[in-house]
């Protein structure tokens, strides 16, 4: 994708190019476009039986690439943060789980052999290589979809989706 596209099936606007320092002007990476992709986007729909896909807004700014699905219970944000190396995205993720506090480790199975960690209240943080996946969903209601899931749940069930199709950096 050229710098200043936005995916298809999102948002008209163009992705936001920022030029301060910090930022990358080639735009996310590959996996990190996932995040508001078809397949995403397909498991959104499919995790709370929508009748047609949820729009999205999608941004790129400080090597964070920002996905907002605009849910009729409100916004759900999923977001990759593209640090330089993996020192880089462990201090990263260190520092947003000083931020998220109280948080609880994802473990076992559950992490699927990654750092994680979650909140009670709907944010679901993964860790893999450069990159850290931060998807939240405290901007809905507390049981979501038909089967009423917590936010974190949702959360979960989608951040390990998108971790189950990351191959690369």
């Amino acid at each position: 994708m050229e710098p200043g596209m936005s995916m298809p099936g999102t948002s008209a606007s163009p992705i936001p190019q920022s030029t301060s320092a910090g930022s990358s002007a080639g735009g996310p990476s590959a996996s990190a476009r996932m995040i508001c992709g078809t397949e995403t986007r397909d498991n959104i729909t499919l995790a709370l039986s929508l009748a047609a896909p949820p729009h999205s807004v999608d941004s790129w700014i400080h090597r964070r690439y920002t996905c907002t699905y605009q849910l009729t219970s409100g916004d759900f944000v999923v977001s990759v943060e593209e640090s330089t190396d993996a020192a880089s995205a462990r201090s990263y993720f260190d520092t947003m789980q000083g931020k998220l506090a109280p948080v609880q480790p994802v473990e076992g199975l559950a992490n699927l052999g990654f750092p994680a960690y979650e909140t009670a209240d709907g944010v679901v943080v993964f860790l893999k290589d450069n990159m850290t996946l931060q998807v939240d969903a405290r901007m809905l209601t507390d049981k979501i979809g038909p089967q009423g899931v917590t936010r974190t749940a949702f959360s979960y069930e989608i951040a390990t989706a998108i971790l189950g199709c990351w191959t690369g950096k």
